[in-house]
């Protein structure tokens, strides 16, 4: 689950890395059990009030992307380029065994090459996994906002298509595009403290 917040007033975003088994109060079943759990309860509308009990934050909306989406919207922007921490082998979006097979440095990644980055967590941990996460998606929102992409909104939201569910109405989505537009607006990240 990653968490973001628009400050309008401040003119910054901030990102929240919350772990898949972060220990949490689910409303909707009353009881304490993994965040990740949550959404299998109630879906959406189950999974923010969680967060919201959570973190005593409001949250008014949800965007659920699957795999597919993801990818198409890497390789709709034509790749990210990104500093690949050390070499991985990891499955792709279809549970193919060794499909992607990374080396470390600054390359350009492809859709599933992204994905299997953001998904892996065998060479590290969740907290890493999600900081990576973080700045993963980071990177496509810069790429996104870039002169050459903005060209390309029309061919993003194709690619996504059937791939998102989300509770933002179109005209409130043009107004969120519009400002993550603006490349002057920082995005930072922030991170939960915990143990496992």
């Amino acid at each position: 689950l990653l968490l973001a917040t628009f400050n309008k007033e401040k003119e910054n975003v901030k990102l929240l890395t919350i772990p898949r088994d972060t220990y949490v109060f689910v409303p909707e079943v009353d009881y304490h059990t993994k965040i990740n759990h949550a959404h299998a309860y109630g879906g959406p509308k189950a999974t923010m009030e969680t967060v919201e009990q959570c973190l005593n934050v409001p949250v008014d909306y949800y965007v659920r992307l699957n795999f597919e989406a993801f990818i198409e919207i890497v390789d709709t922007l034509g790749g990210i380029m990104y500093d690949v921490p050390y070499e991985i082998h990891e499955m792709d979006s279809n549970d193919k065994k060794n499909a992607i097979h990374l080396l470390p440095g600054y390359q350009n990644l492809n859709g599933e090459e992204a994905l299997a980055l953001a998904r892996t967590r065998k060479y590290d941990n969740d907290i890493e996994r999600g900081k990576r996460q973080q700045e993963i998606i980071k990177t496509v929102a810069k790429k996104a906002a870039s002169a050459s992409s903005i060209l390309k909104l029309d061919d993003l939201m194709a690619a996504v298509g059937d791939n998102m569910t989300t509770n933002i109405t179109f005209s409130e989505m043009k107004s969120f595009i519009s400002y993550g537009l603006n490349t002057s607006i920082p995005i930072s990240t922030v991170n939960l403290e915990g143990d496992g």
